[in-house]
């Protein structure tokens, strides 16, 4: 099957040096993981063109189809894709869970040394597999695809845009596409990594708030050929949400009576100042009568109450875990 329109030539470029790098044990075995959704149609041609793009890296490569519950014959191609290819794994939800499970499931399964993540629309491009795994053994733990020339509506590209300035100041990490399907991985980042809800948008996030090496490389996009999109609108309010999630457990997920504390402490100083003022007003011989400053202060009173209770019961869960399992070694003896 000849590859994609603008693409050819994109394999054997970086093939023969990645698979130098495997046979001199920079690089152990590779796993192409796969969450497809509905994917029937596009799912042979991407197989082929995975196993295409692998076979000159290393024979140590296994493709993992995760099957997200579709309910059109994915299942069934699946099923036939593995007569014709041994590395072919797949495993399949019985219903629905989105994309994060589907990773989750993948990297806990993921056999590889190296993980290579892509999307079954074939949107992504298999050709570049090679040089994403190439700037792992450059010393990096993550390689996230830059969809430099996207073939996707002007809206979906500037809301792009505009979440991926966003995530990039709040978690500190500058990256032109965080959300791109093309990514390669080192296993200690893939296993690492608790990924749930529709946190798969911000994996470099993650990563680098672990202290992982995160960086970009220029990859191919493609329009999509077969099926719709499987995202909605509601995915941009469902990512500002995850977003406040990410940064959550980043930087107070060990100590979460310092946040809820100083929103606590916060209310409280207003609180208690609306509260002192009226208190003096009594004091001076003036009648008081409820008004609304003033139950705005008891309020806020209640509030800074409630926020140190959650802070205190936070602290009880965090420290029931095994909170070690969370920090990332760089040398272990």
């Amino acid at each position: 099957m000849s590859a994609a329109p603008g693409t050819a030539g994109l394999v054997p470029a970086r093939a023969s040096a990645v698979a130098a790098l495997f046979r001199a044990g920079a690089l152990a075995d590779l796993t192409v993981l796969v969450p497809a959704y509905n994917e029937a149609e596009s799912l042979p041609e991407l197989v082929e063109r995975i196993a295409a793009a692998t076979a000159p890296l290393t024979a140590r490569t296994e493709i993992l189809v995760i099957n997200d519950g579709s309910t059109d014959a994915t299942r069934e191609v699946a099923r036939e894709l593995q007569r014709r290819h041994a590395q072919l794994r797949l495993l399949s939800f019985r219903r629905n869970y989105g994309k994060s499970a589907a990773l989750a499931v993948g990297f806990k399964h993921a056999r590889g040394s190296v993980v290579v993540t892509i999307d079954a629309d074939l949107q992504d491009e298999p050709g570049e597999i090679p040089k994403l795994v190439e700037r792992l053994a450059e010393g990096y733990d993550l390689v996230s695809g830059w969809k430099h020339h996207r073939k996707d509506p002007l809206v979906k590209t500037s809301t792009s845009k505009l979440f991926n300035f966003v995530t990039g100041v709040a978690c500190g990490l500058r990256l032109h596409d965080f959300n791109c399907g093309l990514k390669a991985y080192r296993r200690e980042v893939t296993q690492s990594l608790v990924v749930y809800g529709e946190l798969h948008r911000y994996l470099p996030a993650l990563a680098h708030l672990q202290g992982f090496r995160v960086t970009e490389e220029k990859v191919a996009h493609h329009a999509r050929r077969y099926g719709t999109t499987k995202f909605g609108r509601a995915r941009f309010l469902n990512g500002l949400f995850d977003l406040m999630t990410v940064m959550f457990l980043a930087r107070r997920g060990t100590s979460p009576l310092h946040f809820f504390g100083r929103l606590s402490a916060l209310f409280a100083l207003v609180g208690g100042g609306i509260c002192v003022y009226f208190l003096a007003i009594w004091l001076g011989g003036h009648g008081l009568r409820l008004r609304p400053l003033m139950l705005l202060g008891i309020a806020l009173l209640l509030l800074a109450v409630q926020f140190v209770s959650l802070g205190l019961l936070a602290e009880l869960l965090v420290a029931s875990r095994d909170t070690a399992a969370h920090y990332q070694l760089l040398d272990e003896d």
